[in-house]
């Protein structure tokens, strides 16, 4: 009987916290619930409100809520809180992990700290006896806390690997031999091995998913990363705010750059050993930005230069004006376009097709983006005297017979390539301008003779890079009559007989294109154009006596690759005037 009677003896009352007590009298919670769980509780040595929570109980909104009403203290969604806005390095972070509390912000000499348990008397004294200041609490639902304080006091490390994932190897043989001896002596810390392979994973994914630039972005609060994939940047990454200088030093340090310089911009490169015989060279930029240096990664693919003419996207009319032009002996080319429109590949290009064995040809660069075997190429150094204009002095006296000059910045460089195309030289190079009739006008504005344009200058092409439509999903689109005679088509080209396309968007493409299309205006200089430069004629008159001529402006060009469903009409409107 006095067995049964043991059996049967209800257990002991237990004395609750604060925490159950608040609960209980404000009828949230029954005593002997409250009591199993606070049992629970010790036995398996856990926290009180995670059995509450956790077992369903009462919710984290409904325990909020009550606490808030209980110890008359402010409610706040943790989900307006921007974590990497949270200050710093007031409290210990294992004081935050134990005690699930995090710290909004600092007034005068009291702490602002968000708590799902205003009753932990102990949590507070903790807090106040390490930073010496009071603690006012806010009140906050538990299981948004709990995500917090584990985002909040995730190290670096630990986010890295995330981001990195744990099947990435990283094969330290890929970078380049010839940085490896400076990577030898750089400081400890560059050597961060998340750091490292984080770097490297951010290379092989940028080449994978055919980008032409990384940008590391450092802001105040976040870091990003951004790739440009087909002409548009793209949020990649968050790394940690925490690895912005290690992650600098390491590509400074395998780029051969000063990794103790950081108030100035630097320039430099690295390469990158894709597979067995594939070695992949990048450009980097350093800027130094309000909050750390900016770096940009330029992906130099060295096969982009060997696509061949018909991969660029010229029509035959186009492509036929271009090759007459680099067959011959002498004169000068200009390619046009701003930056990142596509200049470079489309020199190199020609001369690909021009390097054989009985040509000397010699390029002026800054830098040199794309090595080509066979041509004589010269990084232009400001610095040490080595200018353009120096360059292609020294070019004149190596008996070249092609010269490709990375772009025309100023008059002496402008001077001398065009008398190098006057005296048996064919001359490449690049100008930054709108189209190809204002070429001309632009080069008559840095001082250049009419009579010397109109006798050196063979052919000006301006071109633009538009996304190309991704085969497998592009969709007919709706656009009305009215919208594509106001984008340039005329009476005659909406026949009825073409359909525009739109882009959809697939997972074989990004948003509905993939890859890039070249939109050409190549204008040869005719004698009737020559005869309107020896009269110091304008673009005007150059742009309609090139129409006569039969040249497609920029946007005629563009919407004829619209009409052959290349491209979308958005594209084009995007990228050229009418």
């Amino acid at each position: 009987m006095a067995a049964v009677d043991n059996a049967t003896k209800p257990a002991p009352a237990v004395a609750l916290p604060g925490l159950g007590r608040v609960l209980v009298s404000a009828g949230k919670l029954n005593q002997k619930t409250a009591e199993d769980l606070y049992r629970k509780s010790q036995t398996g040595k856990t926290r009180f409100i995670a059995e509450l929570t956790g077992s369903g109980s009462v919710s984290s909104a409904d325990l909020a809520h009550t606490m808030a009403s209980a110890f008359a203290a402010p409610l706040l969604d943790l989900e307006a809180i921007d974590p990497q806005r949270l200050p710093k390095g007031l409290i210990d972070t294992k004081l935050s992990n134990d005690y699930r509390v995090v710290v909004l912000s600092k007034r005068a000499n009291r702490l602002i700290v968000a708590t799902a348990d205003p009753s932990d008397q102990e949590a507070a004294e903790k807090i106040k006896f390490s930073t010496q200041m009071g603690v006012d609490w806010i009140i906050v639902e538990y299981d948004k806390l709990t995500k917090l304080v584990d985002v909040s006091t995730a190290s670096a490390s630990e986010v890295m690997d995330n981001i990195i994932g744990d099947d990435f190897e990283f094969d330290e043989s890929s970078v380049d031999a010839a940085n490896s001896e400076q990577a030898d002596t750089a400081i400890a810390e560059v050597e961060d091995a998340p750091v490292v392979k984080f770097l490297h994973k951010m290379l092989l994914d940028a080449f994978a998913m055919r980008a032409s630039d990384l940008h590391f972005e450092p802001y105040e609060h976040t870091y990003r990363v951004r790739f440009r994939i087909d002409g548009e940047l793209r949020e990649i990454a968050s790394p940690p705010v925490a690895i912005k200088d290690k992650l600098v030093s390491r590509i400074k340090v395998i780029s051969k750059l000063d990794i103790s310089e950081k108030r100035v911009p630097q320039d430099g490169r690295m390469k990158l050993k894709i597979g067995p015989d594939r070695v992949i060279d990048f450009r980097v930029s350093t800027l130094p930005t309000l909050f750390g240096e900016k770096v940009v990664i330029r992906i130099l693919d060295p096969s982009s230069a060997k696509l061949g003419i018909e991969a660029l996207g010229y029509e035959p009319e186009e492509k036929a004006r271009l090759l007459k032009a680099i067959e011959r002996p002498y004169g000068m080319i200009l390619v046009t376009g701003p930056t990142g429109s596509g200049k470079t590949v489309s020199l190199y290009t020609c001369l690909n097709m021009l390097n054989k064995a009985g040509v000397n040809i010699a390029t002026a660069e800054d830098p040199s983006e794309i090595n080509l075997p066979g041509v004589n190429q010269v990084n232009v150094n400001e610095k040490a005297g080595l200018t353009f204009a120096a360059a292609l002095k020294s070019f004149l006296r190596q008996d070249p017979d092609i010269i490709m000059v990375g772009e025309i910045r100023d008059l002496e460089t402008a001077d001398i390539s065009i008398k190098a195309a006057q005296t048996g030289h064919l001359v490449l190079s690049t100008l930054h301008t709108n189209d190809a009739p204002t070429t001309l006008t632009r080069m008559r504005n840095m001082g250049i003779a009419p009579f010397n344009i109109a006798s050196s200058v063979i052919l000006i092409t301006a071109q633009r890079l538009a996304r190309r439509l991704c085969p497998a999903c592009k969709a007919p689109a709706d656009v009305p009559r009215a919208a594509l005679i106001d984008a340039g088509f005329t009476e005659v080209d909406v026949d009825g007989t073409w359909t525009p396309y739109r882009p959809v968007g697939c997972p074989a493409c990004n948003n509905g294109y993939k890859g890039r299309v070249g939109i050409y205006q190549v204008m040869p200089i005719t004698d009737e154009i020559q005869r309107i430069i020896l009269k110091d004629g304008s673009a005007m008159e150059i742009a309609a006596q090139a129409r006569q001529d039969g040249v497609r402006s920029l946007r005629e060009s563009g919407l004829h690759k619209v009409r052959l469903g290349v491209t979308s009409l958005e594209e084009v409107l995007a990228c050229t005037n009418l």
